[in-house]
């Protein structure tokens, strides 16, 4: 038998079981992963809460929970190449994260090899956090000699987007409340407060004026950057819907291109990225991790041991 995290309903009051089911097994063109790690996002109680996000999605109750795994691979179906049992991977797997084995077909979802070096709790933190803010620096047109504004930085997103803005060699301004601010500067950021504001504490900070900005959660830091003159083609948002504030760009992990994720994992391996963990829970206390997931106060990433 295999565990699964299940929801009957899509809506509030969430209420996720771990029941036990036969084991999944691969079919032709697909593997199947003994999960040892499972990263959680915000969108993840989102679409467990939102009927209409989850149709988006085209999650329909009953459902599996989240979306990030790590483990190995530990049956490989009939006419897959380039996989093999024992092999460590990491991927997305909508709706069915949270369990004991996942099965996925090779080519049609997100599948990669994880680095020697990396663990399957950071493996679990990436696909979606990674390819996200890596879409997003990229939309935003940041490079080296830019200074950049970065609205919820601390969180799993914000994270990466400010280590990768500085590695492109950009001067990062972040966005976080007070807690967090030693914090961002020890991943080399600028933080300020967030809130009323915002505008003038950017023009004292950065005199020099702000070249882009990344907007992680809500308006706030789209609309600060557009009244200070920046660009709204240098303007990215996640969070704001398909109609941002004054043409910004709308931006999703989608847009980030096969390349990122790969790129992403091997500059942790090398040492030249962290991925900051606020807390690792054992499967017996997801309900734990999800409450303080939806909290809206993470600092980097949550991660479920399986």
């Amino acid at each position: 038998m295999s565990r699964f995290v299940q929801q009957q309903d899509i809506g509030d009051p969430l209420v996720l079981g771990v029941v036990r089911r036969e084991e999944p097994h691969a079919g032709p063109g697909q593997v199947r992963i003994r999960v040892r790690a499972a990263g959680l996002n915000p969108v993840d109680w989102k679409i467990a809460v939102y009927p209409e996000l989850a149709g988006r999605f085209g999650v329909v109750a009953p459902t599996g929970f989240g979306n990030d795994y790590a483990g190995v691979v530990d049956e490989v179906g009939e006419g897959v190449d380039g996989y093999a049992v024992g092999d460590r991977v990491y991927g997305g797997a909508r709706g069915r994260a949270l369990a004991d084995h996942v099965v996925v077909t090779v080519g049609e979802e997100i599948l990669e090899r994880t680095p020697a070096g990396v663990d399957d709790d950071v493996a679990a933190a990436l696909p979606i956090a990674a390819r996200t803010a890596a879409a997003a620096v990229s939309a935003a047109g940041v490079g080296d000699g830019d200074t950049v504004l970065v609205g919820g930085a601390a969180g799993g997103v914000g994270v990466f987007v400010v280590q990768l803005a500085l590695s492109a060699g950009a001067t990062v301004v972040a966005t976080a409340s007070p807690a967090n601010h030693e914090f961002l500067r020890g991943l080399g950021a600028n933080p300020l407060p967030y809130g009323s504001g915002l505008a003038e504490r950017v023009r004292e900070l950065a005199p020099g004026g702000i070249d882009a900005a990344i907007d992680l959660q809500g308006t706030e830091t789209a609309e600060a950057a557009l009244s200070i003159g920046v660009s709204p083609s240098r303007v990215a948002t996640i969070a704001a819907g398909p109609n941002p504030p004054g043409g910004a760009i709308a931006t999703g992990g989608g847009d980030a291109g096969p390349e990122a994720l790969p790129r992403i994992a091997s500059a942790i391996a090398e040492g030249a990225l962290t991925v900051p963990i606020q807390q690792r829970y054992p499967l017996e206390r997801l309900d734990e991790a999800v409450a303080v997931l939806r909290d809206g106060h993470v600092r980097g990433k949550l991660v479920v041991t399986l």
